[in-house]
Parts: C-alpha cells; structure tokens; sequence
C-alpha cells in the first residue's frame, strides 16, 4: 500500500470504531508514522488494540481536550480520556511558545489513554528546534530487577535532539527488555521468544509469549533498566498527578484495554542557556556523532529514517493475516 492508502484505511477503521474524526487523523497518524519507519509493533497493527480498548469502553472516543497553564514554564492538558495524539496536538503549540520564552518549559498530559511509542512527540519537537524529553508509564506487565510479579509498565523513555541539515538524534525505548507488542506479535505468529524478556505467572523463565503476556516481562540491563522504569513512575505518576502503573491496570478493571495515564515532556530551547554560542556548541554535538558512526556505530534512529526513505518511495507491506484482521473492523 501506499503510505495514503494507509492513511485513508487507517482513518477510516478508527471511525468504523466510533473514534470521532480529529481524534481519528490524530491516532491514524501515529500509526502511520510507524509503519512507514519500519516499527511493525507501533504500526498498524495497533489498529486492532485501539478498537480493543474502543469497545472495552476504555476510551472517551470524542473527548475534548482542556488546555491550562499552571505556571509561566507549564503547560498542562486534561485529555477527558482520549487517546493522548489530540491531547498533545493541543498541548504542543503553547508548550513550544514557553520553552522558546523561558529557555525550558513542561507540558503534563494528564487522563489519556497511551497505546504509541513516544518518538513522534520528541521528533515533533526536534523539527521545531527544540530539544526534548517524553516519559510515560503503562500498565503494570514487567517485574522489577530481582522479583517475578509486575509492578512497572513498559515505562518508556524518548529524547530528541535537533541538527543542523537532517534529521534529528532520536532515541525511544522502554524501558523492559522488550516492546509489549513485539510479545504479542510472538504470539499472533506462533513464534517462540527469548527467554530473558519475561516470566510466567508462576515466576519461571519461559520462550512462551503467551505465558509472558500472562506472566511478567522482564526490566533491560537488570537493576538499571528497573531503577529507570522506577524514574518513569515518578516523572508521570505522582509529580503530574497521575497514575501508576499499578494504578493504571487496576483501573482497567480487567477489559483489556490501553494504559490509562499520564504523560510528562520537557521542551528545551538551546539558546536559552546558550545565547549567541549555540552554533559553536552544536558543532560540538556533530564531532560526537561524527565520532560515532566514524568507527561503523549505528545512531539510534538511522534505521528508522532508512526504513522511512524506502517507505517514502516504495509504500508498505502489510502481512494478510494482519490485513484481513483490520478489515473486520467496525464490520
């Protein structure tokens, strides 16, 4: 398909769903943006998890978003339980606006429903010259460092950091072994897993990616990975007003549907702290990623914009079984 057909298929299934227009375009497009840069779990099999949670009830599929500034640097959105796309979309032109004004500012995304990997938000930013931070918790599926029973979400982190002439320096990863739905793709293909991403609801190691859906996945690096997802927690939990994990699944209520919560970016404009001395600085910045990919290192993110190059050009691919899924959609 081309990347239009993907988008008109994509708006339309979440219509068919009962998902109102602008929140719609919004959703479609982060979808979209995954499968044009190569992100199959982010993709649009995340169509079949939005009208999960569409017709668990999970969402508030016309919510209108509420735009406050509780301080001169904050921006904070009340989503009325949409999907977080529309409720950042409102957010990110005030957000912007102060950062440029106070050199830093902070926008709370506060009751919206997260389904997305978070790169889109700090890319969004990047291209806007900004230098940004994303964090969010999910629901509680991983175990910390040391124990076997879910207390984290997949607690994801993303950065952004624009440059001159291309494309900006972005990572985003969660922070347990593994993507959640990298499992559920597993398990949709009848694949086998590495043992090191999760348990079983008994605490044993296991390759079943139905067990660990059941079970509990596993933090990265251990102790490290655990200690972040603990940061995550924080950040857009408690310090927004928000939502744990924990909290986040419990309120589920067992439907199956997407994280309920809270999100926290920071926006940062160089020149703020830099003045005049930003252009020196940012050649600074190039001689480390020079360094980098000088020695055949890959920048996190070049395999996304290679994936998005060739997308551009040749469309996607969407496997059959996938497709026939989406098609039934609001049928």
């Amino acid at each position: 398909m081309t990347l239009d057909e993907l988008r008109a298929l994509a708006r339309a299934k979440l219509r068919a769903a009962g998902l109102a227009g602008e929140h719609a375009d919004a959703v479609a497009e982060t979808m979209v943006s995954g499968e044009r840069d190569g992100c199959a779990s982010h993709g649009i099999y995340r169509l079949l998890v939005a009208d999960r949670s569409i017709r668990a009830g999970v969402v508030v599929p016309d919510a209108v978003p509420k735009v406050s500034e509780p301080k001169a640097g904050l921006v904070q959105v009340d989503g009325g339980g949409g999907f977080a796309q529309l409720a950042f979309e409102r957010g990110m032109p005030l957000l912007v606006e102060k950062a440029r004004a106070n050199g830093i500012a902070a926008l709370a995304l506060n009751n919206v429903v997260h389904f997305a990997a978070l790169w889109p938000e700090v890319e969004a930013l990047a291209d806007q010259g900004l230098v940004a931070l994303a964090f969010t918790p999910s629901h509680a599926w991983v175990a910390p460092a040391g124990g076997t029973k879910p207390v984290f979400g997949t607690n994801p982190i993303a950065f952004g950091w624009p440059r001159p002439g291309r494309e900006p320096f972005v990572f985003d990863f969660a922070t347990s072994a593994v993507a959640r739905g990298e499992i559920e793709l597993h398990r949709r293909e009848g694949r086998s897993i590495p043992e090191d991403w999760g348990y079983d609801s008994e605490g044993r190691g296991t390759t079943d990616a139905e067990a660990v859906l059941n079970g509990a996945m596993r933090t990265f690096g251990g102790h490290k990975g655990s200690a972040l997802a603990a940061m995550v927690e924080l950040l857009a939990g408690p310090l927004i007003g928000d939502m744990t994990s924990a909290e986040s699944i419990a309120a589920d209520e067992s439907r199956g549907g997407s994280p309920i919560g809270g999100e926290l970016i920071l926006a940062i404009d160089r020149a703020g702290f830099l003045g005049e001395a930003v252009l020196a600085n940012l050649t600074r910045a190039e001689a480390m990623f020079a360094a980098i990919e000088g020695q055949g290192a890959r920048l996190p993110s070049q395999r996304r914009y290679a994936a998005r190059a060739r997308c551009l050009a040749e469309g996607v691919t969407i496997p059959a079984a996938l497709y026939a899924d989406i098609m039934a959609i609001g049928v």
